[in-house]
C-alpha cells in the first residue's frame, strides 16, 4: 500500500476545520504489517488548549486522537469514498497521567483493510477499532483511546 501522507493530512484538514482550530499537525502516515496503516498526529503546546493545571485540556487530548484514527481510517480506505463514508460509531478515552507539552497522538488501524472493505463488498456495514496511544514529545504515554469507525455504504 502506497499513502501520501501529505495528501491525507490536507483532507483532514479540509474535512475537519476543528483540527486547524487547534493546530493539529501531521506528522506521519504509513504503512504497517499486514496492510495495517499508522498515523502521528501532534498537538503543538499552547496556552490556547491548556486546562487548569496548564496541560492540555481533555477535549483537545479527545480531539487529537480522533483525529489521528480518522487519518488511519482516511489513508487505509480513501479509495472506497466514492461507495462508502467513513463515520466514528463510539470512543472510549482513558487519562492516566498529566500531560505537560506538545503531545503526539499514534493510531493504529485494529482490522485488516482486506476484511474490512470484503465486508463493505459483500453489502455489510463493517466497524473496525482504531487504536490511539496519546505520549509527550519524550514518548511517555499520558492517554489510551480506541475509536470504533464504521463504513456506511452510500
Amino acid at each position: 500500500m502506497t499513502i501520501d501522507s501529505r495528501q491525507v493530512a490536507a483532507g483532514m484538514l479540509a474535512a475537519v476545520p476543528f483540527a486547524r482550530t487547534l493546530g493539529f499537525e501531521f506528522v506521519e502516515v504509513a504503512p504497517e504489517a499486514e496492510g495495517g496503516v499508522r498515523a502521528v498526529v501532534r498537538l503543538p503546546d499552547s496556552p490556547a488548549t491548556h486546562n487548569h493545571v496548564g496541560g492540555p485540556h481533555a477535549g483537545a487530548m479527545f480531539t487529537l486522537g480522533e483525529t489521528a484514527s480518522g487519518a488511519v481510517v482516511l489513508a487505509a480506505f480513501g479509495h472506497l469514498l466514492d461507495r462508502a463514508t467513513p463515520l466514528a460509531v463510539r470512543a472510549e478515552i482513558a487519562y492516566r497521567k498529566l500531560a505537560l507539552g506538545p503531545v503526539r497522538a499514534t493510531a493504529r488501524l485494529g482490522r485488516a483493510p482486506a476484511e474490512v472493505a470484503a465486508e463493505l463488498a459483500a453489502g455489510e456495514r463493517p466497524e473496525f477499532p482504531v487504536r490511539v496511544e496519546i505520549a509527550t514529545e519524550e514518548g511517555k504515554p499520558t492517554s489510551e483511546m480506541t475509536v470504533i469507525w464504521t463504513l456506511r455504504p452510500n
